[in-house]
C-alpha cells in the first residue's frame, strides 16, 4: 500500500477531487496548510510599503491506496494538473509514503481490508 500526500493550489482542489473519484479512491483527507517553495513567497505593496509574503496558502490532501493506483493517480495528476510551461514554478508535490499496515479501529480489520 502507498500513501499519497498531494500539496496543490486551492483552485485545483475540485480538479484532484474529481481525478481521484476516477480511479476509485476510498477515501481522502484534506488540509488547509500554509507554505512555501523554491519561490520564497512573492512581494505584495500595502500603501507604498513593500512586504514579502512567505507563506502561500495551499491544500494538503491525503489518501492511501495500492501501488498499482498509486502510480495511476501520480500520472493523471502531472498530466492534467501541471501549471504551464515546466518553467513556471508553484504546480505542487506528491509525496509518496510505504504503508505497513492499516487497521480499522472500529472492527479490526488489517490491510486493505481497512481501507
Amino acid at each position: 500500500m502507498k500513501k499519497l500526500e498531494i500539496v496543490i493550489k486551492p483552485e485545483k482542489l475540485e480538479e484532484l477531487k474529481e481525478i481521484l473519484n476516477t480511479c476509485d479512491v476510498q477515501g481522502l483527507m484534506i488540509t488547509n496548510v500554509m507554505g512555501y517553495g523554491n519561490q520564497k513567497g512573492f512581494q505584495k505593496s500595502y500603501r507604498g510599503t513593500a512586504y514579502t509574503v512567505n507563506f502561500l496558502p495551499k491544500i494538503k490532501v491525503e489518501t492511501i491506496t495500492d501501488a498499482e493506483t498509486a502510480e495511476l493517480i501520480i500520472k493523471i495528476i502531472t498530466e492534467r494538473l501541471c501549471v504551464g510551461s515546466e518553467d513556471e514554478i508553484g504546480g505542487g508535490k506528491i509525496f509518496v509514503y510505504d504503508v505497513a499496515d492499516v487497521v480499522r479501529i472500529r472492527t479490526g480489520d488489517r490491510g486493505h481490508d481497512a481501507i
